[in-house]
């Protein structure tokens, strides 16, 4: 599982692709092999502060520009990334471990890009003569300068998600990635100057939480801040911006995703989705259904069979095709991951995994793992875990699956399998989160339907539909007329 030569990525400010000031960088390493990949720049507070400088600089001329020039960068880009997406996805496997079979936000990215360059007419605000001796209208403009922290996990797909709207509506931006996978966006930085972005109007940094993520989250220039990860970062981020100046804040943070298995469901779809769900980039999935409740008269034969099909993952190499199941993202995650299974072996009863293969294989690989029988108040039940870890539980009643799915602090996503149309509604209404699936799970989404969380799962919405507001302020304007 040899890699290449280390990678030497750089970051984008002003359109320059530049090194840390202070030329310092940190490593990322091949979560698979431990070989390094890369030695990556690291944002220092002046970067962090140039990048911002060269965003509002660039502002009033980008948001003045006519929105189809806008809309040719994002086009240009979204091409460059469909040219580059193999690439892209093997730089997601050496630095966070995404099996490349399972790549496929790239692609998804340059959707997003191409969405919103066409979506500049729907920048629209309303009229109204409904003041006697007035016209009245509103006017939807942009922010200035916008900051997008995005995750690990899946930092191709979020890019496109936030930047797409945030730089069609005007707005110009400073984008983060995280120091755990920012080799792929270190590489569409390159790609933002082939596609011919004017300086200042995309910048892109590569750091940690302190100092580049602190400084995004209080500079004052920055009008508005997208984050995506953590509920701890997420409320950190918030109390930043609650202490200077207020910037508005989305947030889309953890889950502890439940699924609810009814006696009447399609017993082999359910087993093969809710498995699916959890395995997905090794269960490092905010979305992914951590918790499975399934009524006692079918929970036997659900347990036989998801186990036998959870234990059956093909891990290995992320860069092989054939893989479907790669490591978790660095020791950090893998020590994490662990410790919640150990603890998880005092509460509940072990199905199967349970062991890390770290001796056995030189990478960060967890055993798919199944517990039983775990008692709600356990942490493993409270508690995001980020790695193919699944409770499975049972339930008598309807009340009872409603009440044990909603004990819990997280609202991002939950599902319900059930023939029943009417019990379907019912569940779906009572349950407190962000989104709802009925005989399907995460992570399916709908195309043109919000994403967001309820509780501690964040504030705001996203999506095709939805995006663009967040990244425009909304201006009314009255204007009296004389009369004769």
């Amino acid at each position: 599982m040899a890699t290449n030569t280390p990678l030497t990525p750089c970051m984008l400010i002003n359109g320059e692709l530049v090194e840390a000031s202070d030329k310092k960088t940190f490593t990322v390493y091949n979560p698979a092999t431990r070989e390094l990949s890369a030695s990556v720049p690291e944002a220092s507070a002046d970067d962090t502060n140039a990048a911002i400088a060269a965003a509002k600089a660039a502002f009033p001329a980008w948001s003045a520009a006519d929105p189809t020039k806008r809309a040719a960068c994002l086009k240009k880009l979204a091409t460059l990334m469909r040219e580059n997406n193999d690439e892209l996805a093997r730089l997601e496997a050496i630095s966070m471990g995404l099996p490349v079979s399972h790549f496929y936000y790239g692609r998804n990215a340059a959707s997003f890009f191409d969405h919103f360059a066409e979506a500049w007419p729907y920048i629209q605000g309303q009229s109204s003569v409904n003041t006697p001796g007035h016209v009245t209208m509103t006017l939807r403009q942009p922010y200035g300068v916008v900051a997008l922290i995005i995750p690990w996990n899946a930092p191709v797909h979020f890019l496109g998600s936030k930047a797409g709207p945030a730089l069609i509506t005007g707005n110009t931006v400073v984008l983060k990635s995280s120091e755990k996978a920012p080799l792929a966006v270190a590489r569409i930085a390159e790609l933002v100057v082939e596609a011919g972005f004017p300086p200042g109007v995309f910048n892109i940094i590569s750091g940690h939480g302190i100092p580049s993520g602190q400084i995004l989250s209080r500079h004052i220039d920055v009008r508005a801040l997208s984050f995506t990860g953590s509920s701890r970062t997420g409320k950190l981020i918030q109390e930043e911006a609650a202490r200077t100046n207020l910037k508005k804040v989305i947030l889309e943070l953890g889950g502890k995703s439940p699924a609810i298995v009814f006696d009447d469901a399609n017993l082999a779809k359910a087993v093969e989705q809710t498995q699916a769900s959890i395995q997905a980039n090794s269960g490092q999935v905010c979305m992914a259904n951590s918790r499975v409740y399934v009524q006692k008269g079918i929970a036997p034969q659900f347990i036989e069979a998801f186990t036998k099909r959870f234990a059956a993952v093909r891990a290995g190499d992320p860069l092989l095709k054939e893989t479907n199941h790669g490591p978790q993202a660095d020791e950090v995650q893998y020590k994490n991951v662990l410790s919640y299974v150990e603890e998880g072996k005092s509460t509940g009863s072990l199905a199967i995994g349970g062991k890390g293969k770290l001796e056995s294989t030189n990478g960060f690989f967890v055993e798919p793992t199944v517990f039983l029988e775990t008692p709600e108040s356990a942490r493993i039940m409270k508690e995001e875990v980020f790695g193919p870890v699944v409770n499975i539980n049972t339930f008598e009643t309807e009340e009872e699956a409603i009440a044990k799915a909603n004990d819990t602090e997280f609202g991002l996503y939950a599902s319900v399998y059930t023939r029943s149309i009417n019990r379907a509604l019912r569940v779906a209404k009572a349950l407190e989160s962000g989104y709802v699936a009925v005989n399907c799970t995460s992570p399916l989404t709908g195309r043109d339907l919000p994403f967001g969380g309820y509780k501690g799962s964040g504030q705001g919405r996203e999506g095709l539909l939805y995006s663009m507001g967040n990244f425009l302020e909304t201006k009314s304007v009255i204007i009296q007329i004389d009369e004769e």
